[in-house]
């Protein structure tokens, strides 16, 4: 299984103060649906946070998202080994298929892959 990035998802109702305030350590916003907008650093791509109020298409927020390679093949993994799929794998409308998973803390967690 390649990971590509993993980038922490946070709960949050001030978007544009985050937004801000992770500015000062370098970051700058590299994607805003208005729901979700992620910060990235631009001298280290995968370096990532996410800020978002609520997940529009989904039924509860994920605390971290996992980009891999084949999300397919990570969907499959999960399944068979008997973990708790949140919310099933799917394409959505904003170019990712994804699905969401319980890891064995309780925490969901957003596995995805551009298509």
């Amino acid at each position: 299984m390649t990971v590509r990035r993993v980038v922490p998802n946070v709960q949050s109702s001030a978007v544009r103060e985050s937004r801000d305030f992770y500015g000062l350590l370098g970051f700058e916003e590299v994607m805003n649906h208005g729901w979700i907008m992620t910060l990235g650093s631009p001298s280290n791509p995968a370096a990532q946070i996410s800020f978002m109020a609520d997940d529009k298409t989904a039924p509860v927020t994920p605390d971290l998202s996992v980009e891999v390679e084949d999300v397919d093949a990570a969907y499959e993994a999960m399944r068979e080994s008997g973990a708790e799929i949140v919310h099933p794998l799917q394409d959505e409308e904003w170019g990712v298929r994804r699905f969401f998973v319980r890891d064995p803390n309780g925490r969901v967690v957003n596995v995805l892959g551009h298509r």
